[in-house]
């Protein structure tokens, strides 16, 4: 079911100013930036192996993110599971009693097929479910 932890998102107040200590003290690897206007969000993919850190800035004070950050401060808001077969995935969790923040997939960053479940299902920890395409893949028949 779960192939692997595919990233881990931190919601920040300000990319600009969070960049510095994840590129030139961790010294990790800066892919991309990328908006995501659906999440009124700024996404700051960084390499660290084969997890992804995903720093958030919110681009408006309705973001997910900026109610995060207000209420929480800056800091981890989830952690991302590579799953295939997303939808699949989301129908067998609710089998078991998770509810879900989404109850069918919808894009997010990167073009990832994605939903959350509900961190009063899961420990009070926000896990996204992630199904990312192989890109150069052709679809199966």
């Amino acid at each position: 079911m779960i192939k692997k932890v595919d990233h881990i998102g931190i919601a920040v107040k300000s990319l600009k100013e969070s960049l510095h200590f994840y590129t030139e003290v961790l010294k990790l690897s800066l892919e991309r930036i990328e908006e995501v206007e659906s999440e009124k969000v700024l996404v700051a993919f960084l390499s660290i192996g084969e997890i992804k850190i995903e720093l958030l800035e919110p681009t408006s004070e309705e973001s997910v993110i900026a109610r995060f950050i207000d209420k929480h401060g800056e800091g981890v808001h989830h952690v991302a599971l590579g799953v295939d077969s997303i939808n699949e995935r989301i129908q067998q969790l609710k089998t078991e009693g998770i509810k879900m923040i989404h109850e069918t997939a919808k894009i997010g960053a990167g073009g990832a097929s994605i939903a959350f479940m509900h961190p009063k299902s899961t420990g009070n920890v926000l896990f996204e479910l992630c199904e990312k395409k192989m890109k150069g893949a052709e679809p199966n028949g």
